[in-house]
C-alpha cells in the first residue's frame, strides 16, 4: 500500500502534466493553485515524518509508539450552506468524520454580530471558520451548535424573531447590491441593459462572446426588416 506522501507525489506529477497541456487561463490558474496546495501538503507531511523520526531516536527503547496528537495545519472553511427560520439562522458545514472527534474538539464562540468555529485534530488537521458582521444581531445565550454525521450545524438565535435575512452578513449584502445594475431615469432606459450586456461580454469566454454577437446581429437585422416593412 502506497503512503500518503507517495500518493501526493503522484497527484503532483499529474497536475504538472495537465498544466503543461492547459491553454485556458482559468484552467491554468486552477491547476497552479492545486499544485501549490499539494506542494504545501507534501511539505507538511515531510516535516511531520521527520519530527516523528526525531522523537523515536531520542527514546532508544520506546515501549509503545503513540501517534502524536497533531493538528498539522489549519484549514479555513469557505464552503457552507445556510438558511433561516422564524427564530434561527442555521449554518451547515460539511466535514467528513467530524462526528467521530471528541465533543470538546468542536468549539463555537458567539458574539452579538459574529461567530467562529474551530474543529481540532480532524484527520490530522484543524478547521476554522470566522464570520463577522452578521446581517443582524443574534442572541449569544440562545445560540448553539449541533454535531451530526459529517456535519456541524451552527444555530444563531435571532435577537428579533420573525425578521427576514436575505443575506448572512452585511458585507455580502453590500457586495450583492453593488452588483445590481443601476438605471438612470434621466437617460435612455436601454443604456442600463447595454451596460449589463457589455459587462457580460467583457467577462465572458469565447462562446459567450459569439452568442452575444450573434444575438446582436439578429436583433439589428430584425430592426432593419421592420423599418422596411413599415
Amino acid at each position: 500500500m502506497s503512503s500518503a506522501l507517495e500518493e501526493l507525489q503522484k497527484d503532483l506529477e499529474e497536475v504538472k502534466v495537465l498544466l503543461e497541456k492547459a491553454t485556458r487561463k482559468r484552467v491554468r490558474d486552477a491547476l497552479t493553485a492545486e499544485k501549490s496546495k499539494i506542494e504545501t501538503e507534501m511539505k507538511n507531511k515531510m516535516q511531520q515524518k521527520s519530527q516523528r523520526k526525531a522523537e523515536l531516536t531520542e527514546n532508544e527503547k520506546p515501549a509503545a509508539v503513540v501517534a502524536p496528537i497533531t493538528t498539522g495545519y489549519t484549514v479555513k472553511i469557505s464552503n457552507y450552506g445556510w438558511d433561516h427560520s422564524d427564530k434561527f439562522v442555521k449554518i451547515y458545514i460539511t466535514l467528513p468524520g467530524v462526528h467521530q472527534v471528541p465533543a470538546e474538539s468542536v468549539q463555537v464562540n458567539f458574539t452579538e454580530r459574529s461567530f467562529d468555529l474551530l474543529v481540532k485534530n480532524l484527520n490530522g488537521k484543524s478547521y476554522s471558520m470566522i464570520v463577522n458582521n452578521l446581517l443582524k444581531p443574534i442572541s449569544v445565550e440562545g445560540s448553539s451548535k449541533k454535531v451530526k454525521t459529517d456535519t456541524v450545524l451552527i444555530l444563531c438565535r435571532k435577537k428579533a424573531e420573525n425578521t427576514r435575512w436575505d443575506y448572512l452578513t452585511q458585507v455580502e449584502k453590500e457586495c450583492k447590491e453593488k452588483e445590481k445594475p443601476s438605471y438612470d431615469t434621466e437617460t435612455d432606459p436601454s443604456e442600463g441593459l447595454m451596460n449589463v450586456l457589455k459587462k457580460i461580454y467583457e467577462d465572458g469566454d469565447d462562446d459567450m462572446k459569439r452568442t452575444i454577437n450573434k444575438a446582436w446581429v439578429e436583433s439589428r437585422e430584425k430592426q432593419a426588416k421592420g423599418d422596411t416593412d413599415f
